[in-house]
């Protein structure tokens, strides 16, 4: 799903721009290009997606032969300024990546079991129009085959978060992880647990809120001794209620509207609360590729978690990608597979992904929300 500010697109709030035909389906699997030219067809692809509107984008790659970075366009509209390779910027969703590997860290330790019910940890807090967290398991909340409704498509909730009037009056609210789950269990659940699959930010809100109760600390605590600071994670951060994002930073932009046109607005500054543990964190993309290739080599969980976090489910109607525990895995027109995840939140647009081996990463991000796709950078880059 597109992560757009737009009412077109505000179920996509801090979700995945490769689930809803950022990649068009696959041909038959060919064999991947010689890279002649090495990130040639790669830095084009980012060029091509700031002259088709977007203002700038930075990407860095890690493959054997070293790390190599790329940007385009600008950070800052108003002064011209242009986008570096270490800004840092709003994940979004690819935070359920992190929330998920300290709770497959946790079922390593035994203190917990994918299997155990919401309820067992957070009982009674998922309740309401046929929400049932005793039928919800921690692994359906991963996988997102749990059926709780996302509370970011709940009407009142656009208005205020996603559009301009709305927006620019509620910008630095606090919303807690209770709120949101709040909002989500006004709703019926989109289908009983187990039964299909459906993107819901709720999902790690909760996880979050779970981590939380089997630890005693919050999940941001735990996600920075956990994963950031053992892999040196210098440019990442969970910000809390923080507005700000660190420098270097880029601007971020967005519509606020019912449509892609009209004025453009700054939205860098937001208290990310009402992301949560569904995509409140920051990050840059050498960080990016750090977490994710180290995750997939094996260095932050044991072998019989990552497979776990491996086991993907079908998404409808998408047979190219498919999701884990708080990871995708992407095949790409030359038959390429990738992992990791996309992102989106106001005024940012981010992927970052790598193969299997961990050996080859890359990610990315634009300064827009309404404009732009990550995909055709991956595909550039990987094939």
């Amino acid at each position: 799903m597109h992560p757009r500010t737009t009412a077109a697109g505000t179920t996509a709030l801090l979700l995945t721009a490769a689930l809803t035909a950022a990649l068009a389906a696959p041909a038959a699997a060919a064999p991947a290009r010689p890279r002649e030219g090495g990130h040639t067809a790669t830095r084009e692809a980012i060029e091509e997606t700031v002259a088709a509107g977007v203002p700038g984008a930075t990407a860095t790659a890690r493959d054997a032969h070293g790390t190599w970075s790329a940007t385009a366009g600008v950070g800052d509209t108003r002064t011209g300024a242009p986008r570096s390779a270490a800004d840092r910027y709003r994940v979004g969703s690819i935070t359920k990546t992190f929330v998920a590997t300290v709770l497959l860290q946790l079922e390593a330790e035994g203190r917990l079991s994918l299997d155990d019910t919401v309820d067992t940890w957070l009982p009674g807090v998922v309740r309401g129009h046929g929400h049932d967290g005793r039928r919800i398991t921690v692994r359906r909340l991963l996988n997102h085959t749990s059926g709780v409704y996302d509370y970011t498509q709940d009407a009142d909730f656009v208005r205020t978060y996603f559009l301009k009037d709305g927006f620019l009056r509620h910008r630095y609210d606090t919303r807690t992880p209770r709120d949101l789950v709040a909002i989500a269990t006004r709703h019926a659940p989109v289908f009983a647990p187990g039964t299909s699959w459906s993107y819901s930010n709720t999902n790690y809100v909760l996880a979050g809120m779970v981590i939380e109760k089997v630890t005693g600390r919050s999940y941001a605590t735990e996600i920075r001794r956990r994963v950031i600071e053992p892999l040196g994670l210098t440019a990442t951060s969970v910000p809390g209620t923080r507005v700000t994002v660190p420098r270097p930073s880029a601007r971020a932009y967005g519509k606020l509207a019912e449509t892609t046109t009209g004025p453009t607005y700054d939205v860098t500054e937001l208290n990310p609360s009402i992301a949560s543990a569904a995509g409140e964190m920051i990050s840059n993309s050498a960080d990016l590729d750090r977490f994710y290739s180290a995750l997939l080599r094996g260095k932050l969980l044991p072998a019989h978690q990552l497979k776990e976090m491996k086991t993907t489910v079908e998404i409808a109607g998408v047979p190219h990608v498919r999701y884990g525990l708080g990871l995708m895995d992407t095949r790409l027109t030359c038959g390429v597979h990738v992992w990791g995840h996309d992102g989106g939140i106001h005024g940012s647009t981010s992927s970052a992904v790598t193969t299997a081996d961990g050996g080859h990463s890359l990610a990315l991000n634009l300064n827009a929300d309404w404009t732009g796709e990550p995909a055709p950078v991956v595909e550039r880059e990987f094939c």
